[in-house]
């Protein structure tokens, strides 16, 4: 797949609230909530898998759920009965006609539906994560109401890796992929760079080996993420790095049994901070730490611009550690303070721009 190219960076605004709970549902209708007539009304069409994935649907609608608590909006989320440009076109459609004219879509599967629903509904603002509007050819399109939104995955999952690398010193790392496309190989190929540069310049021995990178190929197959995970457990994967949605699910689930059976296996999660989805007998976590894309934030950030007259319309955005638009959880209980300060300092070099991670894909390890 051709490269991106990333547009001007924004600042983030960082805002703190009460997270209101995700709302479920299975349908293609969605729920969502009113705050009265007048409320602007924000929707969203979910990608594949569900609202409480605990990834990418999830992230995103707590940032949606967050302007809702903070700032009055009234929301909604419809889920398509399938992942085809009509499906999401149609659910687009229903959330236009229900008043929600500001529609965010979380996911690279809505590029083709965003390009013709931003001519189609020229009064309706769009928001896409991690694509860019096309025609099918690849050739982004992003017109004066369409913001597209892209995260460096490379750095987050660096910063990752040099962490496990960090708290476990020595040993082996696995990495599963939902499918494989450029924000999962980059999380992948960061994550590589990471635990390199962690063995190189920080006295630290974890091995990755070829056979322990896998794409599963989908982000909703949980039991493909058990097994996947449970095969590389038995070939003494000691950490597993998962970019996958459900399938990292699966994953977590894996691990966590493992952990009530007294094995030291570990997860490091994505693009949230998924410490407390690891939880097993009481506080304990198989979470060691995350490898975050800020999607709540960023999501709530442009919400907020909108509200403001400011909406980047024609825009391409790209958050990545300059504007603290990705990272590791402010807290990692499984972190010794020791690990912390060092990833931080890495981080520091990062952001300043003294060290360089590469968005190229790639293998450091045979």
């Amino acid at each position: 797949m051709e490269k991106r190219k990333f547009g001007l960076a924004m600042s983030l605004i960082l805002a703190s609230g009460t997270l209101l709970a995700a709302c479920g549902g299975g349908d293609d209708k969605g729920t969502g909530t009113d705050n009265g007539k007048d409320a602007v009304k924000i929707g969203m069409v979910t990608d594949a898998g569900t609202i409480d994935d605990k990834s990418f649907n999830q992230n995103t609608w707590e940032g949606i759920k967050k302007a809702e608590d903070e700032l009055g909006i009234q929301s909604k989320y419809l889920k398509p009965a399938g992942t085809t440009e009509a499906e999401y076109l149609k659910e687009m459609g229903n959330l236009y006609d229900a008043g929600y004219k500001f529609i965010v879509t979380p996911g690279f599967k809505f590029e083709t539906a965003v390009f013709h629903a931003q001519d189609k509904y020229k009064d309706a603002k769009f928001v896409i994560l991690d694509g860019n509007p096309h025609s099918g050819d690849f050739k982004p399109v992003v017109k004066d109401n369409t913001v597209a939104v892209f995260f460096a995955e490379h750095e987050s999952g660096f910063l990752a890796g040099v962490a496990a690398a960090l708290e476990l010193k020595e040993g082996e790392a696995g990495f599963i992929g939902g499918m494989e496309i450029p924000a999962v190989q980059k999380f992948n190929w960061g994550f590589q760079q990471g635990v390199k540069y962690a063995n190189d310049n920080l006295g630290t021995s974890l091995t990755l080996k070829a056979e322990n990178v896998v794409y599963q190929g989908s982000f909703d197959n949980v039991a493909a993420g058990g097994q996947i995970a449970a095969q590389m457990y038995d070939r003494g994967v000691d950490v597993i790095f998962t970019a996958a949605g459900g399938v990292g699910v699966g994953a977590i689930n894996e691990a966590k049994t493992r952990g009530k059976a007294g094995e030291k296996v570990w997860i490091v999660g994505v693009d949230s901070d998924q410490y407390e989805d690891g939880k097993y007998d009481g506080d304990k976590s198989i979470i060691l730490t995350s490898a975050m894309k800020k999607l709540d934030n960023v999501t709530l950030d442009i919400i907020k611009r909108e509200l403001n007259g400011d909406f980047p319309g024609g825009e391409t955005l790209v958050f990545d550690a300059k504007n603290d638009g990705i990272g590791l959880p402010a807290e990692n209980p499984n972190l010794s303070d020791d690990t912390t300060t060092k990833v931080k300092e890495v981080f520091e070099k990062v952001k300043s721009g003294e060290i360089k991670v590469a968005s190229e894909q790639g293998s450091l390890f045979k």
